[in-house]
Parts: C-alpha cells; sequence; structure tokens
C-alpha cells in the first residue's frame, strides 16, 4: 500500500481538501482508504445505543456489523495510543492510504497551508514535506499545488506514488 499523508494546523481545510481528493481518485479505480487521527477524544458512538452500552459495561471491543458496514470499535482502557503504524496495519489492502494528521509521521507528507490561519509553516522543520498545498505562493522549493484545486492535489498523489 502506498501512504500519504496531509498534515497541517487547525483549520488549514485538510479534511476538506481531503473529502474532494478522495472522490477523484476513487474515480480513477484507485481504492483508497483513510486514517484520521483526532487530538481529543472522539467518539463514533453516543450513549442510549446498545453498542455505546455495551463498551461501558467494560467490552474492549465491540464489533458492529450490518447490511451496509461494519465497525470495530476498540477502547484502550488506558493503554498507549495507536501509532500509525499499528493503524496501517488495521486496514484491509488498498492502493492508497491518505492520512490526515500524524503531523510527525516519517510518511511523504502534503502540507496544507492557509494564509488566514496566521501560523507558521511546517515544511522548513519537516524533511517528510513534498509538497505543499497553498491559498498563496511560497518561497519554497518544493511542488506548490492551489490549495482549492482539489484535481491538481490529486494528479500530484498519483504522480509521486507511481498510481498512473
Amino acid at each position: 500500500m502506498k501512504v500519504i499523508g496531509f498534515a497541517g494546523w487547525s483549520g488549514s481545510g485538510k479534511t476538506m481538501l481531503v473529502e474532494r481528493v478522495i472522490g477523484l481518485l476513487e474515480a480513477r479505480g484507485l481504492v483508497v482508504s483513510l486514517i484520521k487521527h483526532a487530538h481529543h477524544d472522539a467518539e463514533v458512538d453516543y450513549p442510549g445505543k446498545d453498542t455505546y452500552r455495551l463498551r461501558q459495561a467494560g467490552c474492549r471491543e465491540v464489533l458492529l456489523t450490518t447490511m451496509n458496514r461494519w465497525a470495530l470499535m476498540h477502547e484502550l482502557r488506558g493503554r498507549a495510543e495507536m501509532t500509525l503504524d499499528d493503524a496501517l496495519k488495521q486496514l484491509s489492502p488498498c492502493d492508497l492510504v491518505l492520512v490526515e494528521g500524524f503531523k510527525h509521521a516519517p510518511i511523504p507528507k502534503i502540507e496544507v497551508w492557509r494564509t488566514e490561519v496566521g501560523k507558521p509553516l511546517l515544511f522548513p522543520d519537516d524533511s517528510n514535506i513534498i509538497a505543499v498545498a497553498s491559498d498563496s505562493a511560497l518561497e519554497t522549493d518544493l511542488p506548490q499545488i492551489d490549495l482549492n484545486d482539489a484535481a491538481a492535489v490529486a494528479e500530484f498523489i498519483v504522480a509521486a506514488n507511481g498510481l498512473g
């Protein structure tokens, strides 16, 4: 599986860009998976649902299956947070894994940078950043892609990973 990350500050537009890029990559016939890292306690289940009650009762894992999808919820219960390598091992084979978050992981990444966020650029301190998707021109030798041009970002990913 090829892996490429999207790194950037909150509010830079990572999720919106990734969402648009996924559709374009899928339209090319690629099988795409995604790993998203959240810095907060994200809840995919909610009080009142059977699966929530069973997790609260003490189950380490709860697997929910329906005719359209299945989801496995795994409670860490004080154990260490999953690493990116651990998360990758959980995925079924695919052509490409997009990673949103895991900003400091040693994987090829596209930095998503928006002027109005007012945060510093990441690429000067991260040699794993291979391109920048931005809303303004930057001083760098890295490839620069218009943040609003999802097709150009998708094309860059395909070319950089030999998926064409």
